[in-house]
């Protein structure tokens, strides 16, 4: 698995205004769609398509996520997701940054813990080593 020592893999993305509450900023459970998309796209860059994983009754799922909101993101404001994996025992955990962007400041951290399985049995997680 790639550590948190290495480079992470960044994505640059907009807010849609539809992504926003009636105070303005991004609602918070977008956020977590902007993780989720930098964790497809990562896996993309990898290689791994979840398209291909399910025809072979391959499932990754979310166990676990932890998330820290630091400054709202705005309606057309652009930013960037970082991301990082390291293996836990059975499970990859994401580290994504969320970062306004160009001004650079932290918007979200999140850890987000992924399981693995095969044909409905949770795996003990040597699918992730596949990433490092």
């Amino acid at each position: 698995m790639t550590t948190h020592d290495a480079a992470p893999f960044v994505i640059e993305m907009k807010v849609r205004d539809s992504e926003c509450d009636a105070q303005g900023v991004v609602n918070n459970a977008n956020y977590l769609v902007y993780c989720e998309h930098a964790r497809h796209e990562f896996l993309e860059a990898h290689g791994v398509h979840f398209k291909d994983l399910v025809a072979r009754q391959i499932f990754l799922m979310v166990a676990h996520m932890d998330l820290t909101f630091l400054s709202p993101l705005t309606g057309g404001e652009r930013f960037e997701v970082a991301s990082t994996v390291q293996r836990h025992g059975p499970r990859a955990r994401f580290e994504h940054i969320i970062t306004r962007l160009p001004e650079r400041t932290v918007c979200l951290k999140a850890h987000v813990d992924v399981i693995c399985k095969i044909d409905g049995k949770l795996t003990r997680g040597t699918f992730f080593e596949a990433f490092g």
